[in-house]
């Protein structure tokens, strides 16, 4: 006798197939729009979290501490957002990210597999992805604005913010110092 929340084989081979039902108010156009763009979002946002993470661990130089630390707070940031859009595009009603291969297959930051990478290189590349990132989320926030979506839109304000002071943060760590005749 089966227990009453026992599945069995056939059962559970059923509910693996079964579609996502989140109820939303949005469209079905809608939940595919906006899914669509937060995914790839949370692709590049992986991407770059893994990517600033290997300049982490391969920074080198007279600056080390400094740039390891910032990097290291950086890509904790991005790590940070990674579960808050995932549940968003659930809560959209949309499917999100399955595996390192849907990340690699959708992101659009570019992969940095050198052996050996001068340090003002990485923060150049690192301020060039943020950027891009940001240009990504207003791209993103206009197709919640397009749908009405203002809790989407709501918490991508915030994390072009975050990612606008990345970018910042970058661009002043590679700034050569300059003498003024002060």
């Amino acid at each position: 006798m089966n227990k009453p929340l026992e599945k069995t084989k056939p059962d559970l081979k059923l509910s693996r197939k079964a579609p996502l039902a989140t109820r939303t108010d949005l469209s079905p156009a809608a939940t595919k729009d906006i899914a669509a763009a937060m995914n790839g979002i949370l692709a590049d946002v992986f991407a770059l979290y893994m990517k600033t993470k290997n300049f982490h661990w391969h920074m080198s130089g007279p600056h080390f501490r400094d740039y390891h630390l910032l990097l290291d707070e950086q890509a904790d940031q991005l790590y940070a957002m990674t579960d808050p859009i995932a549940e968003r595009v659930r809560k959209v009603g949309g499917p999100t990210l399955k595996s390192i291969g849907h990340i690699a297959r959708t992101q659009r930051v570019l992969d940095n597999d050198a052996e050996y990478v001068d340090p003002q290189d990485m923060l150049a590349e690192l301020r060039e992805d943020n950027k891009d990132l940001a240009a990504r989320f207003r791209e993103a926030h206009n197709v919640c604005d397009e749908h009405r979506d203002v809790a989407t839109a709501s918490l991508i304000e915030v994390w072009i913010n975050e990612t606008e002071r990345r970018t910042w943060f970058l661009f002043e760590a590679s700034r050569k110092g300059t003498a003024t005749g002060h």
